[in-house]
Formats: C-alpha cells, sequence, structure tokens
C-alpha cells in the first residue's frame, strides 16, 4: 500500500512574513509540520527559527522513514539531527525554554492495510473511507478550543482585542510563560531539539483500504473546523476533495478578513499559516 498525492497547499498567514508551516511527501509517507511562533529573537539563520525548525523536521523525518520502517525510531532520529543543527548552528544557547525552537506535526506512513499516525500538537489527519465514514486523528479540535479560550481570557483582562497579542507586550509574559512549559508533564510535548520528546509522541494506527482519503493539514487550515464552525470533519474533507484546497484556503481568509481583530473568534493571529496535504491510498 502507499499514497498517491491529490492536492497540496501551503501558504503564510502573512505574506510579507515566512511561513511557519512545512510539509513532506513520499510515496511511503507524509508529513505536515507547523512551527511554533517564535517569542523573542531569531537564534538560527533564516527567516524564523518556526520556519527553520518546520522545514528541517519534515525534510529529516522522511529521509530517516525512507532506512527505517519503525517510525517512532525514525522520529527519535529526526529529532537528534534537529538538537544538533540547533546546537551547532545557534547564536546562542536559549535563555528560556520559550525561546526552543519548537513545531506541531502530524505524520502518516502506509502500513499494508492500515495507515500508521504520529503526532505533536494541533496537526492532525482526516481519513475518509470507502463507505463515506470520516474519523480525525489528533487533537485539533480540544487544542484549538483551549487557545481560544485562552486567548478570550486574556483579552478580557486586558481590555485589548486578541489579535497580535503575540507581538504586544501586555501579553507577552503570559504567553512566554506558558511556553517554557512545552516539553514537561505540564506543558506537553512537541517536535524540537530533543530526542526523549519521541517517547512522549502520540499514535494510532487506522485501517485504510485502497481509495481511502487522507487529509494531512495544520491548524491554519483545520480552522474552517475546529475554529470556525464552517464545515464539521467530514464536511472538510469532502470540500478538500471535490472543490480543492485552494478553495477552501480563500474561505479561511475572507472569515479572518471580516473578524479582522478577533473578537468573533478569538485567536492571538489575525490568519495563521495554512498547510494541507490531501492523499489517495492506493
Amino acid at each position: 500500500m502507499r499514497f498517491e498525492l491529490v492536492q497540496s497547499l501551503s501558504i503564510p498567514g502573512d505574506p510579507e512574513k515566512a511561513n511557519d508551516d512545512a510539509f513532506a511527501v513520499e510515496p511511503m509517507a507524509a508529513t505536515v509540520f507547523d512551527g511554533a511562533t517564535g517569542l523573542g529573537g531569531n537564534l538560527m539563520p533564516g527567516p524564523s527559527d518556526a520556519a527553520w525548525i518546520a522545514q528541517f523536521g519534515a525534510r529529516r523525518l522522511l529521509a530517516h522513514l525512507r532506512e527505517s520502517d519503525e517510525p517512532v525510531e525514525a522520529l527519535r532520529r529526526a529529532l537528534a539531527d534537529t538538537k544538533t543543527s540547533f546546537e551547532g548552528l545557534r547564536r546562542r544557547a536559549p535563555k528560556e525554554r520559550y525561546e526552543i525552537p519548537y513545531a506541531s506535526m502530524i505524520l502518516a506512513v502506509a502500513r499494508e492495510d492500515s495507515v500508521e499516525a504520529l503526532w505533536f500538537g494541533d496537526c492532525a489527519m482526516l481519513v475518509e473511507r470507502l463507505d463515506g465514514e470520516v474519523e480525525m486523528v489528533g487533537e485539533a479540535f480540544d487544542k484549538r478550543a483551549a487557545e481560544a479560550n485562552r486567548a478570550r481570557m486574556l483579552s478580557d483582562a486586558k481590555g485589548l482585542p486578541p489579535v497580535g497579542a503575540l507581538s504586544r507586550a501586555e501579553f507577552t509574559p503570559h504567553i512566554r510563560s506558558a511556553r517554557n512549559h512545552v516539553n514537561t508533564d505540564r506543558g506537553g510535548w512537541l517536535f524540537s531539539p530533543e530526542p526523549r520528546a519521541a517517547d512522549h509522541v502520540a499514535s494510532r494506527r487506522v485501517s485504510a483500504a485502497p481509495g481511502t482519503h487522507l487529509l494531512l493539514a495544520s491548524d491554519g487550515f483545520l480552522a474552517l473546523a475546529c475554529d470556525y464552525g464552517a464545515y464539521d470533519a467530514a464536511g472538510l474533507l469532502r470540500a478538500a476533495r471535490d472543490n480543492g484546497l485552494a478553495a477552501l484556503a480563500q474561505e479561511v481568509r475572507a472569515i479572518e478578513n471580516e473578524d479582522f481583530d478577533g473578537r468573533r473568534f478569538p485567536r492571538f493571529k489575525k490568519s495563521d499559516d495554512c498547510t494541507a496535504v490531501l492523499l489517495k491510498v492506493i
């Protein structure tokens, strides 16, 4: 069993800034990464540390999967590569954990009669089987609801709209404090320059006969369902298959442009990077 790429899309939330998402596709595996927005100055070369870890992680993960049949072992090696590169290229050591680059991730690996998925954070995969049933793999809906609630609470406390909070001094201490708990039992684990993260990756195996469609996406694309309520999970996958990813990306931006300050849909950025990969099992 292998994957056929149907469509892919990856666009930045702000055309003037780096796209902190990345994806990679091979016949035996596919992945989407979403780098966490930096909360300080860049430590790595390039447009952003978030873009660096997303691009580097996606490349190295699939490179190791070409050499190993064990996804967790391939992940561990990719994390070790990330640690080596981060320590070798960074301008200085991070002073606090919030300065470390992190990324959410969804990985799908083709098996004989199933798909094995690994994930960190709020990237996710939708699976449409031949009978039309759609299953969600990942925690995007719960995690996005928690972030929307956090944005709403901060906005109410400060009397400011939530959009733009990541760059506002009034919000910075709280957001940095939350990021300092990443890769701990309190804050959850993400893809990072830390090989131990492989011991904490979430995993699931789902049945997938030939003809099954898979949609791997970052939260910026999944927002149509988990943030804005324009679709449920099943409707989003079917719209991707029937109407195309570009049309859905336009819908995302139209909703965000109408709610530019995040009053209706609380969020920290007006528009997030938006990445999706539509696959067919063959």
